[in-house]
């Protein structure tokens, strides 16, 4: 059995076509399945041969929600959800004033190896599909019965590293039968793998890119992030050139203060001087201590410090929220504290 999910309008429309059906069924599965409708029975106005041809052949693959953590302290939520092959990931749902924010997983796992992260610390189990990855959404809208109108990859998993998969859910994601979701609205967060920063740049999106970097130099990011054994910082500005060159688009920085590793009034200038006169803005994070290793947050007068250091030298720069952080609402808290707990 297929997952409907990982088909788009044109290739389930190529489906029915082949099954003697006509293709304009496809957009009224479609608009059931964005009602909420997960069943095939439940659409009213798909005939009853056709709903059992569907049936025969297809599922539609909502992930279970396991379990569901709400802060005290915000608007936040955060999903623990199993897929069909008990596998389980994490979603992250963030309420504003100016809409919902979804912060979803592109793989289970991660093969990076980014030290201040906990989704990487057992590996990649396996990637995501592009129905798997929009499921995600389907979940959340219906748990908060609000519609989610911004997404961020940023997750467990690398994007990059899932890119066909990954590339699919934008465009579903952005089409005017699925949520219409519009690519200024979607932030992709990589830590930093340069051909497909290049290949995403050739793609015609307008996407938000943002770049794990961490650190102002080499040597100490290869400290925290193996990925920078293989790109240099140097590599991975030029690609972001060219993707700021392609998308008239503003790049995001991210960079994790670690207590005593990268928050120094001279980690502060070195990176300013790196990133002067380049169209981006710097997300600084305040690090979320994790059991499985040693780094502590930073206090927040080195954090206000180090961002009027930027500022001073001409970069925005903003301070992130710590939204969640009473529910292990970072990246792969809440799906390994699960397994620890029930293995």
């Amino acid at each position: 059995m297929k997952n409907l999910l990982d088909y788009t309008l044109d290739e389930l429309g190529v489906w029915l076509k082949e099954n003697g059906e006509s293709a304009f069924r496809a957009k009224q599965v479609f608009s059931w399945i964005y009602k909420g409708v997960w069943n095939f029975d439940g659409m009213k106005n798909i005939p009853k041969s056709l709903k059992e041809k569907l049936n025969e052949n297809f599922d539609i693959l909502i992930p279970e929600i396991v379990e569901s953590f709400k802060s005290s302290d915000d608007n936040t939520r955060k999903l623990l959800l199993a897929l069909n092959d008990g596998n389980l990931i994490e979603c992250v749902i963030m309420q504003y004033k100016h809409g919902n924010t979804i912060c979803i997983s592109t793989q289970v796992g991660c093969r990076m190896g980014c030290k201040f992260c906990a989704s990487t610390i057992d590996g990649r189990v396996r990637n995501l599909t592009s129905g798997e990855i929009l499921s995600q959404i389907m979940v959340a809208q219906k748990e908060l019965g609000e519609r989610i109108s911004n997404i961020v990859l940023m997750g467990s998993g690398e994007p990059l590293d899932n890119y066909d998969n990954v590339i699919k859910f934008l465009r579903e994601v952005n089409a005017e039968y699925g949520f219409n979701i519009g690519q200024r609205h979607i932030t992709l967060s990589t830590c930093g793998l340069v051909p497909k920063i290049y290949e995403l740049a050739d793609e015609g999106m307008t996407i938000t890119l943002a770049i794990s970097l961490h650190a102002f130099n080499d040597t100490k990011r290869r400290e925290i992030m193996p990925i920078a054994n293989k790109y240099s910082i140097k590599e991975i500005l030029d690609a972001c050139e060219y993707y700021i060159e392609k998308t008239n688009r503003r790049v995001t920085f991210e960079y994790s203060l670690v207590k005593d590793v990268n928050d120094s009034k001279e980690d502060a200038k070195a990176l300013g001087q790196l990133l002067k006169g380049m169209l981006c803005h710097v997300n600084l994070i305040p690090v979320n201590e994790v059991k499985e290793n040693s780094f502590k947050r930073s206090s927040d007068k080195t954090i206000e410090t180090f961002a009027e250091i930027l500022k001073d030298k001409g970069i925005e720069a903003t301070v992130r929220r710590e939204m969640g952080s009473d529910i292990n609402a970072a990246c792969g808290q809440l799906r390994r504290s699960y397994i620890k707990s029930h293995s």
